[in-house]
C-alpha cells in the first residue's frame, strides 16, 4: 500500500461524506484534509469549530462528544445538508491524566472516560441508527491505540478506554452489520501530534516509558495524519480493497501498516 503523491478526487470518493470527530487538531484534522482532497463532503466537529480544508464541502460545529444530544443534533446537520453520511470515525480522545492511578484526581478520570469512552458509544449509535434508516453501507471507525492491549504504567485509564473502545467496536459490528455498518477498530501508529509532545514532555516519574517515545522522536519513525486517512480509505471505505471481519467476529481490529516509501 503506497501512498499516491497527489491525492485527488476519483469516482470511488467523490460525492461521498465523512464524519470526523476531534477534527480540529492533529489527526482528526489531517483525516478532514485527505478526505477532502479524495472528494469527500465533510461533516467536522470538535470542542472548537474545526477550521474547514480549503475548498472543501463542510458542515464544521463546535460538538461535546459526551453530549449524545448534541451529537445526534449534528449529525442530523450533516445529513440535511448532504442526503447521508458514509464514513463516521470517532478520533476525539484525550490522553491525560498522566500518571499513578492512585494520585489521579477523580474529576479527571471521569472527564477521561466521558470523552474516550462514551464520545464513541454516543457516536457510534448516532451513526448505526442513521445506517439503519437508509440503503447500503457505512463504515463506522473508531480510533484505538496499541495501549488497548499493550498495559503502561502511568496511562491506566487510558489504555483502559482503549480497550473498552475496542470491545464496543466488536459489539456494535455484531449488533448492526445486517443494517450494512462495518465496524472497524484502528490503531494509527505513532503520529507526531501535540498529543506526542504532550506525552515526551511527561515525567518519567509519572510514565516511565516516556525514553520510548522519546526514542521514536529522535528517530523520526512516525506516521503522518495522511497516511492514517489514506489507510482508513483503502481498508476501511473503498470496496474493492477494505477488509472483512473474520468469521465470527463483528468488527475488523488493525494497525495502520507503516508507510512505504514513494519510489
Amino acid at each position: 500500500m503506497t501512498l499516491p503523491s497527489n491525492p485527488t478526487p476519483d469516482a470511488r470518493h467523490s460525492g461521498l461524506v465523512a464524519v470526523v470527530t476531534g477534527a480540529s487538531r492533529g489527526i482528526g484534522a489531517g483525516l478532514a484534509t485527505h478526505f477532502a482532497s479524495r472528494g469527500f463532503r465533510l461533516g467536522l466537529c470538535a470542542r472548537s469549530v474545526p477550521e474547514v480544508p480549503v475548498g472543501a464541502d463542510v458542515v464544521a460545529e463546535a460538538v461535546d462528544v459526551t453530549d449524545p444530544v448534541a451529537i445526534d443534533s449534528f449529525a442530523a446537520a450533516v445529513v440535511a445538508r448532504f442526503g447521508r453520511i458514509d464514513l463516521w470515525v470517532n478520533n476525539a480522545g484525550l490522553l491525560e491524566p498522566i500518571g499513578p492511578l492512585a494520585d489521579a484526581d477523580p474529576t479527571d478520570l471521569q472527564r477521561h472516560v466521558a470523552v474516550n469512552v462514551l464520545g464513541v458509544v454516543h457516536g457510534s449509535a448516532t451513526f448505526a441508527r442513521h445506517v439503519r434508516s437508509r440503503p447500503g453501507v457505512g463504515s463506522l471507525v473508531n480510533m484505538s491505540s496499541g495501549a488497548a492491549t499493550s498495559a503502561s504504567r502511568g496511562w491506566a485509564v487510558y489504555c483502559a478506554s482503549k480497550a473498552a473502545v475496542e470491545m464496543a467496536t466488536e459489539v456494535i459490528g455484531l449488533e448492526e452489520r445486517d443494517a450494512g455498518l462495518l465496524a472497524f477498530a484502528v490503531t494509527p501508529g505513532v503520529v507526531d501530534t501535540d498529543m506526542q509532545a504532550l506525552i515526551r514532555a511527561t515525567p518519567v516519574e509519572s510514565f516511565p516509558d516516556v525514553a520510548r517515545f522519546h526514542r521514536i522522536h529522535e528517530a523520526g519513525a512516525f506516521a503522518t495524519a495522511d497516511w492514517v486517512a489514506h489507510s482508513i480509505l483503502e481498508c476501511c471505505v473503498d470496496p474493492l480493497s477494505r477488509l472483512e471481519p473474520e468469521d465470527g467476529r463483528g468488527a475488523v481490529h488493525f494497525r495502520v501498516p507503516d508507510p512505504v516509501a514513494r519510489p
